[in-house]
């Protein structure tokens, strides 16, 4: 079947948080909280070497929502239930549709770290995958020495099948990184 006819919904709830795909508008909201991270985000993440502008981050947007629409990438966007404040980003890509294999991908502003809101978005988003999207495998995939982004799947019960030696550099690209792989199979 192509993905494009896959039926599942565009948002769902957690105890605390609404996540849903991200919407046309939301690239205000998404760059208040980069720019607020930026220093927490540079050493892991490629995309946050450079500053971005407001319409830069929402022709990101747009372009996550058009991929969402064509199910090649389901970047999701977390938002506190409570106030609708926007407090993260995740997503599900390298996705294998045939093979119903999903890599998690996360970061929260890190004005809202600490709480336990990620682990209980990554936790909702599996769910998700596996109930919605009849997942089979999700990965999660993080540089060694990323110990806070390590936590999540260990604290989610994913098992550490691997370290892949010099698989990456650095998100800086000054030298050879590390990747540890979590899986958590149905």
């Amino acid at each position: 079947m192509d993905p494009i006819m896959i039926d599942f919904p565009n948002e769902f709830t957690t105890d605390r948080l609404f996540i849903r795909m991200p919407l046309p508008g939301d690239g205000k909201a998404v760059l208040e909280a980069l720019n607020a991270s930026m220093n927490e985000l540079k050493p892991w993440m490629k995309w946050a070497q450079e500053e971005h502008s407001e319409y830069e981050a929402e022709r990101g947007i747009r372009e996550a929502h058009v991929k969402f629409l064509q199910r090649d990438n389901l970047r999701l966007h977390v938002f506190l239930k409570e106030c609708g404040t926007f407090i993260a980003s995740a997503s599900l890509h390298g996705l294998d549709w045939d093979v119903r294999k999903f890599e998690v991908g996360y970061w929260i502003d890190s004005r809202y770290g600490g709480q336990g809101y990620m682990i209980e978005a990554v936790e909702g988003i599996c769910s998700f995958a596996f109930e919605q999207l009849q997942a089979r495998r999700l990965e999660i995939r993080c540089d060694t020495l990323n110990t806070r982004s390590m936590l999540i799947p260990q604290r989610l019960g994913f098992e550490l099948e691997g370290i892949m030696r010099n698989e990456d550099l650095s998100a800086d690209g000054s030298e050879w990184r590390d990747t540890c792989i979590f899986a958590k199979i149905r």
